[in-house]
């Protein structure tokens, strides 16, 4: 059931300027992959940011996110940044937090980066 949660999310992408270079849409397991990213980036900085989580973890945190975007998402790195920020603005803070207590250890089997 988890993983239809993480799998219904479709992020649609369009660049400014060239749109038919830019336009990318992301379903099923690359959206979950995105907001798997989304859900660990905005949470370690948050932790850090507030003093619970130290800048080494934090780096750790971010550097699992690069990875899953390198390996479980197709396109640019321009493409892969945008759909981030349009997750991003879907999700508020509460729903990224409930969503990194449920999700991330998911994320982690779902999304390897070994």
């Amino acid at each position: 059931m988890r993983r239809a949660l993480l799998s219904g999310l479709t992020v649609l992408l369009v660049g400014a300027g060239a749109v038919s270079a830019e336009q990318r849409t992301y379903s099923g397991q690359e959206a979950a992959a995105l907001r798997c990213a989304n859900t660990l980036a905005f949470t370690a900085v948050a932790l850090e940011s507030s003093g619970r989580l130290g800048e080494t973890e934090k780096e750790i945190m971010l550097d699992i996110t690069v990875r899953i975007l390198d390996r479980h998402v197709s396109g640019t790195w321009r493409q892969k940044k945008e759909a981030l920020r349009i997750v991003r603005d879907r999700r508020d803070v509460i729903e990224t937090f409930e969503d990194f207590e449920r999700y991330a250890n998911q994320c982690l089997v779902q999304f390897p980066i070994n």
